[in-house]
C-alpha cells in the first residue's frame, strides 16, 4: 500500500508538472532550406522560437485554443484535484495512521484512493491520447499568404508535456493498482 501511495503521489507531481509544461506539441515551418522557426504549444500558452533562438510566449484567447487543448485543460485540473483526495484518503486509510479507529472504514479508504488513482489515470491519459492522436508526424505543404510560389513545408512532433503526461498515467494506473490490491489481500472475503 506504501508502495502505490509513492507511485500515485509521483504520478500526482507529473501531473502537475505536464499541466505547467508549454511543451505538448511541437511545429516546426520550414521554407526552402531555411533554418526552421518553431511554435511551441501548451495548455496555457504558445511560444514562438525564432532561428535565432528568441522566444517570444502569449497566452491564448480562448477562442483561438485548439479543441484537444480546451478538452486537456479541464480534464488535467480534474485529475490533479482527483489525486489529491486520492492522497488524502490514502494517507488517511494507512495502517500506521490513527486518523480513523475503525480497521473497516480505513481499508475502504485505502480502496477508494486506489479507485481515484486509477480514474484519475483515465483522466490524464484521455488529453495526452488525444493530443498525441491530432499530431501528424510528417512534412505536410501549406501554401502561404496565398502566393503558389510561398510554399511552406510543416512538421509536427510531440512535446516533452506529453512524455510526461504518458509517464504519470503509468504511475498513477501502477499506484492505484497496487493501493487496490492491498485492500483485496487484506481483506480476503470483502
Amino acid at each position: 500500500q506504501l508502495l502505490g501511495l509513492a507511485l500515485a503521489c509521483i504520478g500526482f507531481l507529473g501531473s502537475i508538472i505536464s499541466c505547467a509544461l508549454p511543451p505538448w506539441r511541437i511545429t516546426k515551418t520550414f521554407r526552402d532550406y531555411e533554418m526552421p522557426f518553431s511554435v511551441v504549444e501548451g495548455l496555457w500558452k504558445r511560444c514562438v522560437i525564432s532561428p535565432t533562438g528568441e522566444m517570444e510566449c502569449m497566452g491564448y484567447e480562448y477562442m483561438l485554443l485548439p479543441l484537444d487543448m480546451k478538452a486537456a485543460r479541464g480534464l488535467i485540473i480534474t485529475a490533479i484535484i482527483i489525486e489529491v483526495l486520492g492522497i488524502l484518503l490514502g494517507v488517511a486509510g494507512r495502517n500506521c495512521m490513527n486518523f480513523v479507529p475503525d480497521e473497516r472504514q480505513r481499508r475502504k479508504m485505502a480502496l477508494t484512493s486506489g479507485i481515484a488513482f486509477l480514474i484519475a489515470g483515465f483522466f490524464v491519459l484521455i488529453p495526452v491520447s488525444w493530443t498525441t492522436n491530432t499530431i501528424s508526424d510528417h512534412f505536410e505543404p501549406i501554401e502561404s499568404f496565398n502566393h503558389p510560389d510561398y510554399l511552406l513545408l510543416k512538421k509536427m512532433e510531440l512535446g516533452a508535456a506529453l512524455y510526461i503526461g504518458w509517464f504519470t498515467t503509468v504511475l498513477l494506473f501502477l499506484g492505484g493498482g497496487l493501493v487496490c490490491s492491498s485492500f483485496f489481500r487484506r481483506n480476503g472475503t470483502e
